[in-house]
């Protein structure tokens, strides 16, 4: 039996998952239960399982019966503090909701391991399932990378389920497809007075406020155009008072970039404005920047080839479809520093069932008659690759 047939085969199953997984939603590095879950899945189908004592997660482990590389699957595993909106009747209860769809994604890839164990007979290799803890708070990644859990992987795949994509197709292009996402925090100190003597003051909410306009110019003149990059302050908090200067100020913000010059580039130049126009205004301003999550570039071409080249072999060139790279980023860019990667995206968009509302939203559904396609294309992505011979 072919992977498509197989993906078929499973479709019930992988819909019974996402439904229990959707209903129990735990958020980032807390995953104690969808832990025991997936190992329980894993267990059942034969399938050698590695847990962590300190850590939430599992590592799956189908080896073929001929020697070769080692391609790893990863799905994360995480929800988001949302309350659902969605009526449905599997709907989460415990005021989280998997509303970024990594219940899909566990489930996808639930069902490629179903059908990757029925073809382990077939395999030139291994295949390491990685079941994710913490991608929505962006580190993750990291403890499986630090714990030495990819030191023998030799391409590692992922994909999201993306509410802009129409069910039934892939998105798998080659080049940028994810922003980096870094963070920072500013914080302003002035002095106070009384709000009808703003002159016996120093206003740091007024210099706050500058800063934030002004932090706009690295976007619009500092940087190069061609370049996509986005500086977003999301957060002020500050003042005691209506009537009163305020002497304190706080605000926290992100940066995005796919370019790596821009993306370096933008601590020094978001630096000098903060702290250049405290100056001019007579308060202080202290920066503080952290870096978190490269971006995601297909930049492998036969990694990129073997994507494509398996979802044609699937459904045909009708199933690919293109979309914009996306400023939005992903921790899947800890798994690729060191080990060639592949990310795409599995299409859930479907107005005829209403399921029409963008990742995050409390109203965010997917059209789940097109889940086993997704498994279909990991099982074909990592059959290929190990049996290729490249």
């Amino acid at each position: 039996m072919n992977i498509k047939n197989l993906a078929e085969k499973y479709n019930d199953y992988i819909i019974e998952q996402r439904r229990i997984l959707h209903s129990m939603p735990e958020l980032s590095l807390n995953e104690v239960n969808t832990t025991k879950k997936l190992i329980k899945e894993l267990t059942s189908m034969g399938i050698e399982v590695i847990s962590f004592p300190d850590y939430n997660g599992c590592i799956g482990i189908i080896k073929g019966s001929k020697p070769g590389k080692t391609v790893m699957l990863r799905a994360d595993i995480d929800g988001l503090p949302v309350v659902e909106k969605t009526g449905l009747p599997y709907a989460s209860t415990n005021g989280n909701m998997h509303a970024c769809g990594h219940d899909n994604h566990m489930a996808v890839q639930l069902g490629a391991a179903r059908i990757l164990a029925d073809l382990k007979d077939e395999l030139h290799g291994t295949v390491k399932l990685l079941f994710q803890s913490g991608e929505e708070v962006g580190i993750g990644a990291k403890y499986y990378v630090d714990n030495g859990y990819l030191d023998d992987v030799d391409a590692v795949y992922g994909t999201h389920i993306w509410s802009q994509v129409e069910a039934g197709k892939f998105n798998l292009e080659p080049g940028e497809r994810m922003a980096s996402c870094d963070t920072f925090k500013i914080t302003v100190k002035g002095s106070s007075s009384h709000g009808s003597a703003p002159n016996l003051g120093n206003d740091a909410l007024y210099a706050a406020a500058s800063i934030v306009m002004n932090l706009q110019s690295f976007v619009s003149r500092r940087k190069n155009p061609l370049d996509a990059a986005v500086v977003t302050v999301g957060t002020m908090n500050g003042g005691q008072r209506f009537n009163i200067i305020a002497n304190h100020i706080e605000m926290e913000g992100t940066t995005r970039a796919f370019n790596k010059d821009t993306r370096d580039s933008i601590e020094g130049e978001l630096r000098k404005i903060v702290e250049n126009t405290a100056k001019a205004l007579g308060v202080t301003a202290e920066l503080e920047y952290s870096y978190l999550t490269d971006p995601i570039i297909n930049e492998n071409d036969n990694l990129n080839k073997i994507a494509r080249e398996a979802a044609i072999k699937l459904y045909g060139e009708e199933c690919l479809a293109t979309i914009p790279k996306i400023m939005g980023a992903e921790d899947f860019s800890h798994l690729e520093k060191n080990v060639p990667g592949f990310f795409g995206f599995i299409g859930c968009y479907n107005e005829k069932i209403g399921a029409v509302y963008s990742n995050h939203s409390e109203f965010f559904k997917i059209d789940e008659s097109t889940l086993h396609m997704g498994s279909a294309l990991a099982a074909q992505f990592a059959y290929d690759f190990l049996n290729s011979g490249n």
